[in-house]
């Protein structure tokens, strides 16, 4: 507990230095807003609450209680009557009074830490109080409608409170102004789908390829783009897409177990071999990026079919594990792991050198055809993590 608190006390002494160097070298500036100061507190410390849970020391329901909390206190100060702050080379200043840092840094730890012993007064906001405090931070919007983090916040908040449609409308907003935040699409796309009555096919389907596109690792987004095809019935994508995931979470983790699950499941419906909830964080297998070469960007389309493999580099013929993509996607970044095996026994593990290849195929098949493009590894070991692909070449 003593590690704990130090640890906390250091990273809130280290957050503090950083927003305070800024204003003890500037002399002499505009008045700077008490709003954006606390949103800027609130990204620090939601940036902590999502390490921790990434790094498995933080169950998903204390997460969500904390995010929360932290949210409802955060809307009663943004909502509080302030001046109108102005703006400094275009980019938001943020910046709160020296104490304000340290005591909200004390709170979202105790709540991340210990949920269960948060005295009374700190408990959060009765559902009347939030909703006061979502009326008026969407005032607030209102009269300055070009606040991003505003919009995306507001929209966060509709959404926490089952009201799906008003979270749309913010979200849009908050699209129009920051197009290319993979995070925001992939919200804006969970809550589209929400208020569509749960669909994901569609205009919400297109918001989560717009995110992989621009972060194609964004764990929201390729989760959202397994349940889309698992709705369709694709369940071979849906696999494929949640095994994406596994490389990114915890080893071991509650997370990867459950995601391990979902691939297998998947998988037993597509009717493709393995078990990946035994193999789940057990080894990581093969991973890098798929590069296409810039001389041959003009022979692809975005709707191009991308096939990953991964082979013995001496063994057998067949794939280890593919992953299928597109090539609006590339660069792509690959995970190749037990979990995606294509026939039961036939694992990445198994075979201590890989090769892995990486095709543009033109008519969809995984089957090799003139005109494809094509490229491929080295021998890599089959634990490597930075493997670098580039597809160079055309099949004749």
């Amino acid at each position: 507990m003593i590690v704990f608190w130090l640890l906390a006390a250091a990273l809130a002494a280290a957050a503090l230095y950083a927003v305070l160097r800024p204003l003890l070298a500037r002399r002499g500036g505009a008045a700077l807003s008490r709003r954006e100061a606390n949103i800027a507190i609130y990204r620090d410390e939601l940036r902590e609450l999502d390490a921790d849970r990434a790094a498995g020391t933080l169950a998903a329901e204390d997460y969500e209680r904390s995010r929360l909390e932290l949210e409802a206190r955060l809307l009663e100060d943004v909502a509080a009557e302030e001046p109108f702050a102005t703006r400094s080379g275009g980019r938001r200043a943020a910046l709160a009074l020296g104490i304000a840092l340290p005591v909200v840094a004390v709170v979202a730890y105790l709540a991340a830490g210990n949920p269960g012993a948060l005295a009374p007064q700190m408990a959060a906001p009765s559902a009347a109080q939030i909703e006061a405090m979502v009326a008026r931070l969407a005032a607030k919007l209102e009269e300055n409608p070009g606040d991003v983090e505003g919009w995306k916040l507001l929209g966060r908040s509709y959404s926490v409170l089952g009201r799906y449609p008003q979270a749309v409308a913010a979200y849009a907003k908050a699209a129009e102004r920051a197009p290319r935040d993979a995070q925001l699409l992939a919200d804006f796309a969970d809550a589209l789908a929400m208020a569509r009555g749960q669909r994901l096919a569609g205009e919400p389907e297109r918001l989560i390829a717009r995110a992989l596109e621009i972060e194609p690792g964004n764990l929201k987004a390729l989760a959202l783009a397994g349940s889309a095809a698992y709705e369709r019935q694709d369940y071979a994508r849906a696999a494929e897409l949640w095994s994406r995931m596994l490389p990114l979470v915890p080893a071991g983790s509650g997370e990867a177990r459950s995601i391990a699950e979902n691939v297998e499941e998947a998988k037993k419906l597509a009717g493709i071999g393995g078990s990946s909830a035994e193999v789940a964080g057990a080894h990581p297998g093969v991973r890098g990026t798929v590069r296409l070469a810039p001389a041959l960007r003009e022979q692809v389309k975005p709707d191009d079919t991308v096939f990953v493999f991964a082979r013995a580099a001496e063994g057998p013929a067949m794939p280890l594990a593919v992953l299928r993509a597109r090539a609006a996607e590339l660069p792509l970044q690959f995970a190749l792991n037990d979990s995606m095996a294509m026939a039961q026994g036939l694992t990445v593990s198994a075979h201590p050198r890989i090769v892995v290849t990486a095709r543009v195929s033109k008519s969809g098949s995984a089957k090799p055809a003139p005109g494809d493009l094509q490229g491929a590894s080295g021998p890599v070991a089959n634990d490597a993590s930075a493997v670098a692909v580039t597809i160079d070449s055309v099949v004749r």
